[in-house]
Formats: structure tokens, sequence, C-alpha cells
């Protein structure tokens, strides 16, 4: 049934991807729609009888479920119609990842109840710095455009609504809200992480290629904020910066689980 669910709710998400900027509201529905069905489809998938269902692709479409969220909440103060050019397409690729990839199952009997906040927590932390991964691709489109400026009437639907975006320094600001509420989340990961590491392994942290590379990418973002805070870091430094910690969490996270599950045909130890 979530499966069905699953291939509805893409369709909606790449249609309301398709509409013109003219018809707003009528893709604001749609985004809604789809992303409740997509919820619903998630929660049938990964909430079993006193287990979940985890791996890679479930963490993908849940990161781009939470993303889209981020995204219409956005979109209701801002005009990011380029950035529903780059986020709906994503989610309509990742909500069906699911199917394909089904992931391993993990019981949580056992396991005390701030295990399963320590997830929610994570996955958090993930959507929020994927927008902001976006939002960085974006304004990178942005700035390219100004510098190398073509005719009205060339460029199509997607360079009008590059059009449409607020000023850089707006796009700016934004980014670096979402960038500090992601470095929040992560730093809660991280932290929790390492009083379940103790849990499951018995070691304070057990250093593998995830914990290196998350490790690594939290540093990447707090490098990022203190340069922000006493250098003024901006432009094209701040969109390093935010490519590469993002790039790093994702081959934490979703790389790890895809070499685990597609690679090496492996599930959840």
């Amino acid at each position: 049934m979530q499966n069905t669910i699953f291939f509805l709710s893409a369709l909606l998400y790449a249609a309301c991807a398709m509409l013109p900027i003219r018809q707003r509201r009528a893709a604001d529905i749609g985004v809604l729609l789809g992303w409740l069905l997509h919820g619903t489809a998630l929660a049938l998938d990964v909430l079993l009888p006193a287990s979940l269902r985890v791996g890679f692709a479930v963490m993908l479409s849940a990161t781009l479920w939470i993303s889209v969220a981020v995204y219409w909440l956005e979109s209701r103060n801002l005009s990011l119609d380029g950035l529903r050019a780059l986020v709906l397409p994503s989610a309509a690729v990742a909500v069906l990842l699911p199917a394909i990839f089904p992931g391993s199952v993990v019981s949580l009997e056992g396991k005390s109840v701030s295990f399963a906040w320590h997830i929610a927590i994570s996955l958090l932390a993930y959507s929020t710095l994927t927008i902001a991964a976006f939002h960085a691709v974006l304004m990178a489109l942005q700035e390219s455009k100004l510098h190398t400026r073509s005719p009205a009437n060339q460029g199509g639907w997607f360079s009008a609504a590059l059009d449409r975006l607020p000023a850089l320094l707006t796009m700016e600001k934004l980014l670096f809200r979402l960038i500090t509420l992601g470095f929040i989340l992560l730093s809660l990961t991280v932290f929790s992480g390492i009083i379940f590491s103790e849990q499951l392994f018995g070691m304070p942290v057990k250093w593998n290629h995830k914990t290196v590379f998350t490790m690594l990418s939290w540093f990447m973002f707090g490098l990022l904020l203190v340069g922000r805070r006493w250098r003024g870091w901006r432009g094209k430094t701040a969109l390093s910066f935010t490519l590469s910690g993002f790039a790093t969490l994702l081959l934490a996270y979703v790389g790890s689980r895809f070499v685990m599950e597609v690679v090496l045909h492996r599930g959840l130890a």
C-alpha cells in the first residue's frame, strides 16, 4: 500500500515542479498534498511493531520530506520558485527509493526512549542542512546570472524563477539562519551519538568512517559560523563551505548505508 502512496506523492512533486510561476497557489496545494502522502507512506514503511525500518533510502526520503516542509513554510514569506525547481524534483526521486531499497529492520526492544529522539534529531539536522545546500546552489546560480545577464526573452522558466528571488543579501541571511539551526541540531546529534555509542558498542565513540565524516562535517559548519562571526565570511566562501560540509555529511550517513546495502549487500548489524 505504501508503495502506491509513494508513487502518487512522486507524481504530485514532479507535477508541481513543472507548474508555471503564475500558478503558485496550485503548486502550494499540490506540494502540501504530496507532502502529506509522502509522510503517510513513510510512517507506514518505517514504523513497524516494536521496530524501525532504516537504511540509506529511508533516510534520504525522510530528509527530503522534512526539506519539502521547510521549503513550503519559507515560501509563505519569500518567493522561492527557483528553490522549488531544485527541491521538488529531488523529492520526487527520493520518495521512490524506499520501494527499491527497503533497508533493514531494527528492533527497539531493550533500547531506551532516547534512542528514538536521537534518530528524530538526526533527521531534523540532515533536512535543515539539505535545504541549506539547495539554497547555496540557488544562490550560486543567482549570482552567476547577475554576472552573465542574458536577454529577457532567453533562459526559459527557470531563468525567470531566478529573477523572482529576493536580493542576494536577503538570501544570504536566510542561508545562515538555516546553517545555524542545522549546526545546533547536528551538535545535538553528535553528542547524543556519543551516549548511544556507549550503549551499543561499549565504548565512547566507534571511530568508523561514519563518525569521521560526521565530525568533519560538524567541524566545517562550525568553522563557517565562526568565520562568518569574526572574519565576515560570505559569498563564495560561504557557499563552498556549505556545499562541502553537506557533501561530507551525505557521505557519512547516506553513502555509508548505500555501500553496506547496495554494494556489499549487508543490512544493519
